[in-house]
């Protein structure tokens, strides 16, 4: 057993952001190494158990963190995102919800063996998805916006809805079977639902007012935001169990349809710190569990009715309530299979496996081995097949990483054109249709738009591109640039032309340190790149072998080459820059910007066969074709030496 509690939480941590780490590294779904990590630790192994040792604060903390994690993703829900989705998401967050609760119920009557108070509980309670679950997989899985858009929609909608759902469940069915019925708790749930809600849009648009128009200070932003979150949650948890969810989502969605400057500057803090939480409450949930409740998973009917959940019930509330909507039917697949459970479900059915027991429910012990047979199962299978379901399905963005270039001008465009050639997506962003001209007219993708508009965000898919390079020829803009998506992009990933100049006398470091690593050299400038595009610079690729080494390359080149970046033979690529360190192996290509030598060479033997030939062809009547033949052969290589 571990010797302290402050040594579990140490090991609570490290397990979480390790299993994150390891899913990352061999592209496995996070949620399911998080979840064998914690059954390992926990009820095999015996190293610890969370719930036991962190005695009543179990509980709190768990609540707690969920209810940060919800609203943090309840922040990304801008009604400008959906344009174009609002019926297919409103279908399935309200009549895909309602079929989902009622076949599901059914099915755990019918099946599993509950009794109906239990199975209409244990019903609504799974129809939840939730961002614990649906963000790690969609952060793997690399889905089209579209059914991107509608998962994470739904499982941040559903996730309170479920919740709800299930205590409403109760209450009716407490109501329907007392000896002396009494509408009062049934009113009491209503009335709180509706406060909770009205709640968390106070605490929005107080918290948002307070930013707008600076009553607090910026370093005191994001801990005045959690205390408000925690504060907003209780209230309304301490009134009625579980609709503190609902008021920390009503709160998030507030927030993030004011177009407050400050809430998207804390996104990506908001984002880590759920990661975090999310991590650390996947491990300390599956620790928690006890052997006999795995033991009681391999159960037939409970299988049966998983097996049930996955393949009939969630598909048929999915087609049934996408009729009539601009769904494909790719997509419905896709929606109808993935739902995985997570974090809210495991909390929650606890609260009810303690209340329906006391009530007298003798099912109420199997409430907390069906939600975990049911998590562990969706998480695995889902998590796993997401990726391989949506190639089949022709929804998903795999394929060779994309690079989107900010700023249109000679070398970027002919960068973008060497990019097509190794086939891998690329995009050209610019505000100016005049300088885009330049990419419309060498056929390379383009977006007219300012970068750092908001409008830009939303209309422009960054989901397929992985490398940002930030190449207009204004250094200031390329740092705010490189500055503004290094969290989305991730800081290797981020990229900007040198803002070296040599008549600044030195100033030019202010603009250097300030993000996104230097591309090529530090001396090499967007001039110095766009003169060697005038100088007819070629772009060459070099392949790498067992027999022509990346030394041998090195030492071949001309002095005056630009490596540019590595073509790796999974389709990988990797930019030079002075920053990093690059070592291509056998099989990788290296493609570079080289002076035209061989092409000048090539083009001057071509001339000199065809002076040859004229001069022993010709007869004396054609001496004066001749030497106009001489004078062309004259200008032509002059052209390219300059």
């Amino acid at each position: 057993m571990i010797p302290s509690v402050l040594f579990e939480v140490m090991l609570i941590g490290l397990l979480g952001i390790g299993s994150q780490w390891v899913a990352w590294r061999y592209r496995l779904p996070a949620i399911v190494v998080m979840s064998i990590i914690g059954l390992l630790a926990g009820p095999i192994l015996g190293l610890m158990n969370p719930e036991e040792d962190f005695g009543k604060l179990y509980n709190p903390i768990i609540s707690v963190a969920v209810a940060i994690i919800l609203f943090e993703g309840s922040l990304n829900l801008s009604f400008k995102e959906i344009r174009g989705l609002g019926r297919p998401v409103f279908r399935i967050s309200t009549v895909g919800a309602f079929l989902s609760w009622i076949l599901g119920s059914l099915t755990a009557h019918y099946i599993a063996g509950l009794n109906w108070a239990a199975a209409f509980v244990i019903g609504g309670l799974f129809i939840v998805t939730g961002p614990t679950v649906i963000m790690p997989l969609l952060r793997q899985s690399k889905l089209k916006p579209r059914p991107a858009k509608i998962l994470k929609w739904e499982g941040i909608i559903v996730d309170p809805i479920g919740a709800l759902l299930a205590v409403f469940a109760f209450e009716i069915i407490s109501y329907l079977t007392a000896a002396n019925p009494d509408g009062s708790a049934l009113f009491t749930f209503l009335a709180a639902s509706v406060f909770a809600a009205i709640l968390g849009w106070a605490c929005g648009k107080g918290i948002g007012w307070m930013f707008e128009y600076g009553y607090i200070p910026e370093f005191l932003k994001s801990p005045a935001v959690f205390t408000v979150v925690i504060g907003c949650f209780t209230l309304a948890d301490e009134i009625v169990h579980e609709t503190g969810l609902l008021a920390v989502t009503a709160m998030g969605m507030t927030l993030a349809n004011m177009g407050i400057s400050s809430i998207a500057d804390m996104r990506h803090f908001k984002e880590n710190v759920s990661i975090l939480l999310i991590s650390a409450i996947f491990i300390m949930l599956t620790a928690s569990l006890q052997v006999d409740t795995l033991l009681k998973v391999l159960d037939p009917s409970i299988m049966g009715y998983v097996l049930l959940m996955m393949f009939a019930v969630r598909p048929l509330s999915i087609f049934l309530s996408t009729i009539g909507t601009n769904l494909s039917l790719n997509e419905k697949a896709l929606l109808g299979w993935i739902a995985p459970r997570g974090i809210v479900a495991l909390t929650v059915s606890g609260y009810f496996a303690s209340i329906l027991s006391d009530a007298g429910y003798v099912d109420a012990s199997l409430i907390t081995t069906i939600t975990f047979a049911l998590v562990f199962t969706t998480v695995v299978a889902h998590g796993f097949s997401i990726g391989w379901l949506a190639k089949k399905l022709h929804l998903s963005l795999e394929g060779r990483p994309g690079t989107l270039i900010v700023g249109s001008n000679n070398f970027s465009v002919n960068l973008a054109k060497s990019l097509q050639k190794v086939k891998a997506p690329v995009m050209i962003v610019d505000s100016s249709w005049e300088r885009l001209r330049k990419a419309r007219t060498a056929g390379v993708p383009f977006f007219h738009g300012e970068m750092l508009s908001e409008q830009t965000e939303y209309q422009l898919d960054t989901n397929p591109y992985e490398y940002l390079i930030a190449a207009s020829e204004y250094n200031s803009y390329n740092a705010l640039v490189c500055t503004t998506f290094m969290p989305e992009f991730g800081r290797t990933n981020v990229f900007k032309v040198s803002p070296y100049r040599r008549d600044l006398n030195g100033m030019g470091d202010t603009v250097n340190k300030v993000a996104g690593r230097i591309l090529f050299k530090k001396e090499l400038s967007l001039e110095d790149l766009n003169n060697k595009i005038a100088k007819h610079y070629v772009f060459r690729q070099t392949s790498i072998t067992s027999q022509y080494s990346y030394k041998q390359y090195l030492n071949d080149k001309d002095d005056h080459t630009v490596l540019l970046y590595i073509m790796k033979p999974s389709g990988r690529m990797r930019f030079y820059s002075e920053e990093m360190r690059v070592t291509p192996e056998a099989g990788d290509k290296i493609v570079s910007l080289t002076p035209p030598v061989k092409e000048i060479k090539k083009i001057r033997k071509r001339l000199e066969n065809q002076r040859n030939n004229n001069g022993n062809g010709g007869n004396g009547g054609n001496g004066g074709n001749g030497g106009n033949g001489g004078n062309k052969t004259e200008n032509e290589t002059a052209t390219l030496n300059d």
